[in-house]
């Protein structure tokens, strides 16, 4: 168990107040809004059990023609039939816990830990939600290439990153690319994330337009009237011999559900009096429940433990597709930048 203890704070011999260092990891994907959360998926999440099967129904196939009428009697017309596939999603229940020792408080000067660590815990959620989100689209994107023919994919990046050259770099025509992965579906894409790096590039190409916020002011960055979401969290990866390759996540209203219920004692405070030779160290405990679905997949592996780590959702065997793709709201840019 870890807990904070004097030899992680700063003995102040003279009186200095100390300001707290937040980590600079943004949350702009979830607080762009792209992922609304659902009643239907707040329920699911509550409900007994870690598996839970979305059955629906397939279209009628519209290549089928239509019988051709005649007056023989011999000609019997044979009807066809619909049938049902589904999508199939498993929940996640997570703990996270912070320690602190009474000594540290009454020896720390500015604020007391658990005051810092309980005014951070909303902010830590809120990011391990963000990266479980990233890891289910890079689970997708890679079961996409390895089974679909990376048909939402559209790759322009080299190994050489260093010396990328326009076409490996983000444009209009890459975005449209992508977007058209889609077919005549395109416009179901309503933002794109990027990476800084390549929103450098888009500032650059001057390409970037702004929209009034609610409060009025031009502050929500747009590219070809979609909303562009900024985040240092979206995926980067070395080239094998230069550089790097960005991916850009290109998202329509749909794409991911969301449901979370509460735990019974989601926040607890434990007390240990004995520890600290007696003079008591405190635990705040928070548990989360909730389901983050990418939509038209279906979960096809089992986590080692009862639910995903992050490695586990990242990974191409976790899923699987189980629509068209033309269902699925969502295409994924790799460039140089």
């Amino acid at each position: 168990m870890a807990l904070v203890q004097l030899a992680d704070i700063i003995v102040p011999t003279i009186y200095l107040d100390i300001p707290a260092v937040d980590s600079p990891e943004k949350i702009a994907l979830l607080q762009s809004g792209i992922v609304t959360q659902s009643p239907f998926f707040n329920e699911l999440a509550g409900r007994e059990g870690w598996v839970r099967e979305l059955p629906f129904w397939n279209d009628i196939d519209p290549t089928s023609e239509p019988l051709l009428a005649t007056d023989d009697p011999a000609d019997v017309g044979v009807a066809q039939k619909i049938n049902q596939s589904e999508q199939i999603t498993r929940k996640s229940i997570l703990a996270k816990g912070w320690s602190a020792s009474d000594l540290t408080a009454q020896i720390n000067m500015g604020a007391e830990p658990m005051t810092q660590i309980r005014n951070r815990v909303d902010m830590y959620w809120s990011r391990q939600w963000q990266r479980r989100l990233i890891a289910t689209a890079n689970g997708v994107l890679a079961d996409n290439v390895a089974n679909d023919s990376g048909d939402m994919v559209n790759d322009i990046a080299i190994e050489d990153g260093d010396n990328a050259t326009a076409a490996n770099l983000f444009s209009r025509s890459a975005f449209t690319a992508s977007a058209f992965t889609l077919g005549d579906m395109f416009n179901d894409i309503q933002a794109i994330a990027v990476h800084s790096v390549v929103m450098n590039r888009m500032v650059d190409n001057d390409d970037i337009d702004y929209i009034p916020d609610s409060q009025g002011q031009l502050t929500i960055p747009t590219f070809m009237g979609r909303r562009v979401i900024v985040d240092d969290s979206m995926p980067v990866v070395a080239g094998a011999t230069s550089g790097f390759k960005y991916t850009s996540i290109l998202w329509g209203s749909g794409a991911f559900a969301y449901g979370e219920a509460e735990l019974p004692n989601s926040v607890a405070v434990e007390r240990e009096e004995a520890q600290g030779n007696g003079m008591g160290v405190e635990t705040l405990w928070t548990r989360k429940q909730w389901i983050l679905h990418p939509a038209g997949f279906k979960v096809s592996a089992t986590p080692a433990n009862n639910s995903f780590t992050i490695a586990e959702l990242s990974a191409a065997a976790t899923w699987d597709r189980v629509v068209v793709r033309k269902n699925v709201p969502m295409a994924f840019l790799i460039t140089n930048g």
